[in-house]
């Protein structure tokens, strides 16, 4: 039985597939932080370069990726689609697992798609140094890399918690000559504002989005460079799907389902755009399901509401499912998806019923990981745990249905640099957590009042 499909540099893909051109709606717009009115080209000016503004807004079906980028992009891409046999006979199930593995790349995920992307745009734009935040840390690598390829500095401001529990993810940043800073940090006023208020803030996705874009307006040379989220971010990543459409033909199957991990969004969609594309062109019937933890349920707990990007409220507002932009997250190991928001391309689809949600504690998600390493001898990030999980589960209620089923899910990235999450859950630390709903209730409650 065949069980890796393997394309060659030639199908690497030339176009990123815009699922903006085919959504059931146009977008809300995106509003300016302070007048809370739509924003234009120049109000994004002083964070982004121009042609990425241009992405972000772009209603055409195709762009074409710069030859400079591609270039890149073969020193990894294009990555493997694996039958996951062993998993599959461990569980019993008639059900076909696959899995694209991401972790393949340089830094070990899915994030230089579109931090090769984005650093290539900023350097033809004149722009010397690129501000961004990270979580678990795979971000802030990708970015970096792709810094020193095209002969950027790079600042990462890295989430607190995460800048201690992953100390190496931060020792391949500097590696690349990224100059890492825990956040909430003295830095910045933003930073110095929290702490101020919260001495021992461990951090989270909104802060540290702050303090980078701070750096961003405050200097002219100085762009902001965001890791998912943005329609431009889920439009590099789609690369992935239309591999996996490609490697899946090669199987001679069709998925049934396509899973990811959630945080803000950018590997979810990666891989499942392309089968959204196929549902609404084609009429095929492919589920689409998001996988996010239960202590930062934004698209099963959160509202869909207009809400700012980060916490000091300077990251332009957008209308997404959010637990609210001054909601601090628990230092789960998970620490790629504590972001209090998802991206209002996915936020849309799923309050249109075209992409489903589930979530997860931390300890059965562990649980799955530990079993695919067992089967599949593939450590797993702990993000990409998630989605593991759901395909067991996935799996078993096609093995108690008796149905045959083709399950796709993006393995995001490796876990290499994560052994510190599976010790705690190894030795038994690990609690699992699910955000209290009175928290969720009064961070909601300082949503901006927008009126269009």
């Amino acid at each position: 039985m065949q069980t890796h499909f393997l394309l060659t540099q030639n199908d690497i893909p030339t176009r990123w597939y815009n699922a903006q051109a085919d959504l059931p709606e146009p977008l809300p717009p995106t509003l300016h932080p302070v007048t809370l009115k739509p924003v234009g080209p120049d109000d994004l000016a002083p964070i982004f370069p121009m042609e990425l503004i241009l992405q972000e807004v772009s209603q055409e079906r195709y762009i074409d990726i710069p030859a400079e980028v591609l270039e890149v992009l073969k020193l990894w891409r294009p990555t493997p689609l694996i039958r996951a046999v062993r998993l599959e006979k461990a569980l019993g199930t008639p059900a076909h697992i696959y899995y694209k593995y991401e972790g393949t790349s340089p830094t070990g995920s899915h994030k230089p798609n579109t931090s090769v992307a984005q650093a290539f745009y900023n350097k033809a734009q004149g722009v010397k140094r690129l501000t961004t935040e990270t979580g678990a840390g795979q971000w802030g690598s990708a970015l970096a890399m792709a810094c020193n390829f095209f002969g950027l500095e790079c600042k990462v401001y890295m989430v607190k918690v995460s800048y201690y529990q992953k100390p190496y993810r931060r020792s391949v940043m500097r590696l690349f000559g990224a100059d890492v800073t825990p956040s909430p940090s003295e830095e910045t006023e933003s930073g110095r504002k929290i702490l101020a208020e919260n001495p021992d803030s461990t951090g989270s996705l909104g802060i540290a989005i702050s303090e980078a874009v701070e750096v961003a307006l405050k200097n002219e040379d100085t762009k902001y460079s965001l890791g998912s989220v943005l329609n431009h971010v889920l439009m590099h990543q789609t690369v992935i799907g239309e591999e996996a459409l490609k490697q899946l033909d090669m199987a001679g199957e069709e998925a049934d389902v396509v899973i990811g991990c959630v945080g803000g969004g950018s590997n979810f969609a990666g891989l499942a755009l392309p089968f959204y594309r196929q549902n609404v062109l084609d009429g095929a019937k492919t589920r689409l399901v998001a996988v996010e933890p239960m202590a930062c349920p934004s698209m099963t707990k959160g509202i869909y509401a207009f809400d700012y990007g980060d916490t000091a409220k300077m990251a332009p507002v957008v209308k997404m499912d959010t637990l609210g932009h001054d909601f601090v997250p628990p230092g789960i190991h998970a620490g790629g998806l504590r972001y209090h928001g998802v991206s209002p391309l996915l936020a849309l689809l799923h309050r249109k019923g075209y992409v489903e949600a589930v979530a997860y504690h931390q300890i059965p998600v562990f649980d799955a990981a530990r079993q695919f390493v067992q089967t599949e001898g593939i450590i797993p990030a702990p993000e990409s745990a998630h989605a593991v999980r759901a395909v067991i589960d996935e799996a078993l209620d096609a093995k108690e249905k008796g149905e045959e089923r083709v399950i796709l899910f993006n393995l995001s990235g490796h876990g290499f640099l994560d052994m510190g999450a599976y010790d705690a859950y190894l030795d038994g630390k690990l609690e699992n957590y699910a955000y209290p709903e009175e928290m969720v209730q009064r961070a909601l409650a300082n949503l901006p009042k927008v009126e269009l």
